[in-house]
């Protein structure tokens, strides 16, 4: 497999291979390597005769060979991208042929979204041979927290941990949402270079008070009536905040106190590691941990999944809006 940084290298140094696959499950390392052809390896003029961008459901095998067969316009390359290649069907597999013998002066991408081509597959070896493959997978969540705070500091703003950890708890761990709200605070305030919480809450729309983050932490330090409050926000704002959403991040949460609990022994940077945390949130396990015991923590996560179940609509005929305050309920009375 080979990464991001070896590719870009192909791309200053203009030393290309015949194809690229870009496969995987996150799109916006796909979709990042596949700009940067587009914008550093033909000229303007050179575009317009040397670049064809085919989709998959739009396309078939004999299409792109005939067109990766076809010799640059006044350029030394010619760019060919297949976006959505996935939609090909196991029909890709009629590429092989083609890759046997691929033409120097063409340079293939393709971009395989949502899924891993098979690495036994001929075809698969044959790009490996000749060319390269990168693996988009997606980031766990302290790494999707690490990547937000590189975008601003990549960019010359400074952000704290807090907003990071809001940023990443409201928007998820899909990268193209995340970067989207990036680019619109880079602009915003560009003059300060200054990202702070309120900056995050006013731009994003996240409230202050009611949010995932303070709905966990709430439920941490035994706070129910400010869990009820929240709980009772989420159900008057269901598309903001999904209810199978909150349920899960509750669940994750109680899986980090667990392996909190069990490693508590540990030094503060091995232990936040082992929870996949960034260490400025240890203090916040540490006070949770002080309410819930291992044999309790148990019995929570047991009632979460169950409730996890309910959200999905398993073993009952009608979602209730009051799910959630539900579940607060079972698990104040847990001892």
């Amino acid at each position: 497999m080979n990464t991001i940084s070896e590719i870009k290298n192909d791309v200053k140094l203009k030393n290309f291979s015949p194809v690229y696959l870009l496969m995987g499950e996150e799109e916006f390392f796909i979709d990042q390597i596949t700009e940067l052809f587009v914008n550093n390896i033909l000229t303007k003029n050179e575009k317009e005769f040397n670049l064809n961008i085919l989709y998959g459901k739009d396309t078939n095998i004999d299409t792109i060979v005939s067109i990766c067969k076809k010799y640059p316009l006044m350029s030394d390359y010619q760019l060919v991208i297949i976006k959505e290649a996935q939609d090909l069907g196991n029909t890709i597999e009629n590429l092989s042929n083609y890759l046997k013998n691929p033409l120097s002066s063409t340079i293939l991408v393709v971009n395989y979204k949502h899924k891993f081509i098979d690495k036994r597959k001929s075809i698969f070896k044959l790009i490996q041979k000749s060319g390269k493959v990168f693996e988009s997978k997606f980031l766990y969540e302290n790494q999707v927290q690490k990547w937000i705070s590189d975008r601003f500091i990549n960019n010359g703003f400074t952000i704290d941990q807090k907003s990071v950890s809001l940023m990443n708890e409201h928007l998820g761990n899909k990268l193209n949402n995340i970067n989207n709200e990036i680019l619109k605070l880079l602009e915003i305030k560009k003059e300060s270079k200054t990202i702070t919480i309120n900056d995050i809450q006013k731009y994003i729309g996240i409230s202050k008070d009611f949010n995932n983050f303070e709905f966990r932490k709430s439920i941490g330090s035994l706070n129910f009536k400010k869990a009820y409050l929240i709980a009772d926000y989420f159900s008057k704002n269901p598309k903001s905040n999904p209810l199978v959403v909150t349920i899960t991040l509750l669940f994750d949460y109680f899986c980090k106190l667990m392996v909190y609990q069990v490693n508590s022994d540990l030094n503060p940077k091995t232990l936040s590691s082992k929870i996949g945390i960034n260490p400025y949130f240890l203090n916040e396990f540490s006070s949770a941990g002080k309410n819930y015991s291992i044999k309790k923590i148990v019995k929570v996560i047991s009632v979460i999944r169950e409730y996890d179940m309910y959200s999905k609509g398993v073993k009952v005929k009608k979602v209730s809006p009051k799910l959630l305050q539900e579940l607060i309920a079972r698990i104040a009375s847990i001892h």
